[in-house]
């Protein structure tokens, strides 16, 4: 069984037979209410915010199970996250960012505001995993530095109290987006520290060459679905109508985007479960529900 800093994934005695987060080994608290959701075996869904826009967010971040706050493909700065975080702590959605790389300034820049997840993109290798792992922890499990930031009063009591609780209440997602990833997607989710593993839908089609009904795109789909159950971590997906319908909707619970929990949506949006600008598929093209399998 693979272990993932304090949280240890095992497989599931539910009916679902999906991997869920284990109790820590501390008795800590977990104020990360997405832990608790995965481990109920719950899908959980996100409002992608790409603009520094606090109120739009303090809105929004009541109705999701988490934030995704996009820094990959937009131009939020860390302080621009910072000061949306800090104008509704505790708000109901957990801030977690998509990364543009596994740097270790990037992650301690992301922990240090009060991020309790990173999304990191285009995984295609072991390397590429053990750096967003390596940086995502505090010691003794991984080697996140001690600094100055919100996250110690957003989170703890103390700057003590903090260091002794987030290791527990931390997420580490990797994005599988290309055939590499796929190809080495057992190793990527196998590496200590790694707790989810979602697919990169669009980016995985642009660099496959496959639409999303190709049934060699599907079959891709499905490698890193078996292997990152193997390897005992969270399976999902980066687009939502992925959610209901698909073969592999019930074992896919991390999803970026969404429906909202209590039904609200964003003034202008009429389908929340659409892919956000820029990463839509081919037009025409859409992935194939039960039926057609």
């Amino acid at each position: 069984m693979r272990f993932s800093s304090t949280l240890c994934l095992v497989l599931s005695g539910s009916l679902l037979g999906i991997p869920a987060l284990a109790q820590p080994a501390s008795n800590s608290p977990l104020y990360n209410t997405v832990i608790q959701k995965l481990r109920e075996g719950k899908q959980v869904f996100s409002f992608t915010q790409v603009k520094n826009d606090p109120q739009a967010y303090c809105e929004a971040a009541k109705h999701y199970d988490y934030t995704w706050f996009e820094m990959q493909h937009s131009t939020l700065e860390f302080r621009d996250v910072e000061a949306m975080i800090a104008a509704c702590p505790h708000v109901r959605a957990i801030p977690m960012i998509r990364l543009p790389d596994a740097q270790e300034w990037h992650i301690q820049h992301a922990t240090d505001i009060g991020a309790l997840g990173v999304i990191i993109p285009t995984v295609d290798d072991v390397d590429r995993a053990r750096e967003a792992a390596k940086w995502s922890r505090y010691p003794p499990v991984a080697r996140r530095s001690s600094g100055n930031g919100q996250a110690r009063s957003l989170w703890g009591s103390n700057a003590a109290n903090y260091a002794k609780t987030f290791n527990d209440n931390m997420l580490v997602v990797v994005m599988i987006e290309t055939p590499t990833g796929v190809a080495n997607a057992y190793d990527i989710a196998s590496v200590p520290g790694i707790d989810i593993v979602i697919i990169g839908n669009n980016d995985l089609s642009v660099f496959s060459g496959f639409a999303q009904d190709d049934d060699r795109y599907q079959a891709m789909i499905r490698k890193v679905h078996d292997d990152t159950l193997r390897a005992g971590k969270i399976f999902g997906q980066a687009n939502a109508i992925y959610a209901t319908g698909h073969p592999l909707s019930k074992d896919a619970k991390f999803f970026q985007n969404g429906p909202a929990f209590d039904g609200w949506k964003p003034a202008g949006v009429s389908n929340t479960s659409a892919p956000p600008p820029g990463e839509e598929d081919a037009p025409g093209k859409k992935p194939p529900t039960k039926k057609d399998k």
